[in-house]
């Protein structure tokens, strides 16, 4: 059965965590048009506060994804990869994988954090989302509400 699968990374600095900059990042779109890609092909999105949170998207190797998706009798399993473990905000433990039935699809965020190992330079964030549908999937599968909605967001300080 086939699979489709989004990428969506945001990423911004501490400049981004309050006023307009902010707004505009917390006003980027979690879902978009898939266009037509190889059946191996991850749809992968781009937005930087550099750029102004414009989207950027292109194609990315399945294998590349940072998501394990096993297919389990007639289910698809769906677990995000959380690297590096040392970026992550604090949160309670991971929640366990979801399994898709056919038509089904999820949305799972993750969020990170990171500071230089110096500490010379400030805090750097992105936001991981995957949007990922089980079975035969319309372009516009992403821009309605998610069958299941995964939120592992930490608090970023």
């Amino acid at each position: 059965m086939e699979v489709t699968v989004q990428w969506i990374r945001t990423s911004w600095t501490k400049q981004s965590r309050g006023g307009e900059a902010a707004a505009r990042r917390n006003a980027a779109p979690v879902g978009f048009r898939v266009p037509h890609m190889s059946p191996s092909a991850a749809h992968v999105v781009r937005m930087r506060e550099r750029d102004g949170f414009d989207p950027y998207d292109g194609q990315e190797d399945l294998r590349k994804v940072d998501v394990q998706l096993r297919k389990d009798d007639d289910r698809l399993r769906v677990l995000p990869r959380v690297q590096p473990l040392f970026a992550l905000p604090p949160r309670p433990r991971r929640p366990p994988a979801v399994r898709l039935a056919a038509g089904q699809w999820v949305r799972w965020q993750l969020n990170y954090r990171f500071s230089s190992a110096t500490g010379v330079r400030g805090w750097s964030y992105w936001l991981d989302t995957f949007n990922i549908a089980y079975g035969p999937a319309g372009a516009d599968v992403f821009l309605s509400p998610p069958t299941v909605l995964v939120d592992e967001r930490g608090p970023v300080r």
